[in-house]
Formats: C-alpha cells, structure tokens, sequence
C-alpha cells in the first residue's frame, strides 16, 4: 500500500468538474509531477489531499489515515503534509524567523527555543542564512518562496505538496527556487508537484503525470511522458511550440535582462545547454550588430514609435529553433536588420543563423 492512496476521488463545482473518478497511488519517497493545461484539476488534488477541498466522493488514504472521515484529526494529519503555494501566505508584520516559528509553536506546541533553531536550520537549507531579522517585503519574490518552503520543511513533513510554486514570480527568480526543489528531491522526502517548470518534472521526478479533463490521462517515467508519449493530447501538449518574445524601443537595451530571460525560457523547453548558449550567442550578437546600430541610425526611423519585435519559436527539447523579426515604422522596413555590419559580426551571425523564406513580413533565421 502507498503511502498516499486514492480512490475514486471526484470533485465539481456548478459549471466544471475538475476531478472525475481519479485513482492514484504514491510511495513512500516517490518525488510525482503533476503537468496538464490550466484547468484540469491539478491544483484541485493538491487541495483534496490536504483537505483544503472536501471531496464530493471517493477517498484518499494518508499513511493509513482516511482523510476524508468524519472524525479524522484534520489539523493532526496536515502536520504530515508540508504545503507550498503559489503565493507564499507570509506574515507581513512578522519577521521571516518568526513566520517560520508560528506553526511549530501554535500546532505542534514546539518550545520557542526549539522552534527558533529549526527555523534557522531549514533556512540555511533553503539558502537564506542571515535572513532570520528581515520582513517578507524586504525580500524578492524567489526568497519569500524559499521561505514559504523553510516553514513547511521545519513542521518535519513526510509529504511535501507543491502547488505551482514558481507560478507568481519573475522569471529571473525561479532558477532559485527550482534549486531549492531539486536538492529535496535528493533527500528521499515524498513530494507532489503541480508544475509547468517542464524541465524541473522532467529532471527530478520517479513519475509524471499528465492530467486532462478531470482525470489522470496518461502516467509514466519521465522518459515515458517527455520523450514517448502515447496519447494524442500528451504528445500535443509536451511539444507543443512556444515563443518568447522581445520588444525594443530604443537603443538602450538591458541585456543582461534580456538574456536572462531567455535563458529562463530556454530551460522551460529542456534546451541542453548547447542548445541553450546557441540562442543566446544568436540573440545578443543579433542585438548588438543589427538592432542597436537600426535605432541609432535615426534617420531611418519614422517618429519616436519606432519598435523592433523580436520572437524565438522553439519546441521542447530545442526542437525547431526560429527567430522572427519585425520592424516597425522604420522607412526601409525590415531591411534595416539585414544591412552589413561589421566583418567580424558577419561572420560569427552565419555561424549561428541562417536566413529563411520571409514569412507573413517578418525577416527569418534558423538557429542553426
């Protein structure tokens, strides 16, 4: 018997329903993710595990407990599961210390003194030592996550639920956060992951599974679900294309946030780190040899609302790579990224890109 079980379980609501019969087994130790569109009742489990949702039947057995049962101690069986949110449900007023504290004290009736040296501890483990005096508004949204984690870890769980946990932060913060969650995944702690990080469920966990309409549509190793699919939808939704898009409106580019950006989105989509480093050599020399010099030459452009977007299309797994430009209110068009520049830059784009037919307007280079 698994150390979660579930039976049945189905869940609606007055114009969906979210969960439709669902069984599902997790061991003891298992790290699980859970993929799917929006929707489709991921969260929704999460929540019925926990029981922050009441099942409209089925049932869910939690290390031998019926979760579900009239008389189940509800608060006594939580202290089993460490949850962690999309929003990170942080004290304001309290200081981080203090927001890890609260539950050791307030429900496992922890000794403060207790209490405050398992707080420092999962902070080191989180990688915020030294952050103990400050405020969650001091800190960045990856900190106040891994602070969110630190709390949940400190109430000593066998089960740790993660509910979208890099949803609601920048994408320069959620390398920290994933970082974090890959080294528990290494500790043998039984975790539930609802994530769209594809790369992250790909990389740490024993079985993913894919949820559609209401129910558990496909399961399998990593390897089973990222690189074979047996489902149309599975298959639709694990290669499905993607773009991440740049617009610029003058010279002054922040490339470094440019970049970091895209090195984000090139994770997301399983880029080795060849892959990975060939879009942002193309990228950043494309920037600095066509763009840049495009809005300094001035007298090509139109007025002040001269933009140049900037799309890169790829599949998972760096499947299929494409940049799209289009230049706006520039008076020779998108011919003004095609202009020469420089010997040396010339040479180092050819080595990376390669002109394709014009599409719908838009000059084309495969990332070759």
């Amino acid at each position: 018997m698994g150390l979660i079980e579930i039976k049945g379980l189905r869940k609606a609501y007055a114009d969906v329903t979210p969960l439709n019969n669902v069984d599902l087994s997790i061991n003891e130790g298992e790290v699980v993710s859970i993929i799917g569109p929006s929707g489709t009742g991921k969260s929704t489990l999460l929540r019925c595990i926990n029981r922050l949702e009441t099942p409209d039947s089925g049932s869910i057995i939690v290390d031998g407990v019926d979760v579900c049962a009239k008389d189940t101690d509800l608060p006594q069986i939580r202290t089993k599961m460490g949850m962690v949110f999309q929003s990170f449900n942080l004290f304001p007023h309290k200081t981080v210390v203090e927001n890890i504290m609260m539950p050791q004290i307030s429900i496992q009736k922890v000794p403060v003194d207790i209490a405050y040296g398992e707080a420092l501890k999962q902070l080191e483990t989180v990688g915020l030592k030294g952050k103990e005096r400050s405020y969650p508004d001091e800190l960045s949204g990856g900190q106040k996550q891994r602070v969110a984690i630190a709390r949940a870890l400190a109430m000593k769980p066998k089960i740790m639920l993660f509910d979208e946990p890099t949803s609601a932060l920048d994408p320069t913060m959620v390398s920290e956060v994933l970082s974090v969650i890959r080294d528990l995944a290494k500790t043998g702690l039984t975790m539930i992951i609802v994530t769209h990080e594809m790369r992250l469920a790909r990389l740490i966990s024993d079985r993913v599974i894919f949820m559609n309409d209401g129910i558990i549509y496909e399961e399998g190793t990593p390897d089973e679900i990222f690189g074979t699919p047996k489902k149309d939808a599975t298959r639709d939704f694990i290669f499905r294309i993607k773009n991440w898009d740049y617009t610029f409106v003058d010279e002054n580019v922040d490339m470094y946030e440019m970049l970091g950006r895209l090195e984000t989105f090139c994770g997301r989509q399983f880029m080795e780190k060849h892959e990975t480093d060939r879009c942002l050599h193309a990228v950043e020399e494309l920037t600095s040899s066509r763009i840049i010099p495009a809005f300094r030459e001035s007298s090509d452009m139109i007025n002040s609302k001269s933009i140049i977007k900037m799309s890169l299309e790829a599949g998972e797994g760096g499947k299929g790579l494409f940049l799209r430009i289009r230049c706006m209110n520039f008076k020779d068009g998108n011919n003004v990224i095609l202009n020469d520049s420089d010997a040396i830059s010339e040479a180092i784009l050819r080595k990376v890109l390669k002109r394709k037919e014009d599409e719908n307007g838009a000059v084309v280079f495969e990332i070759v």
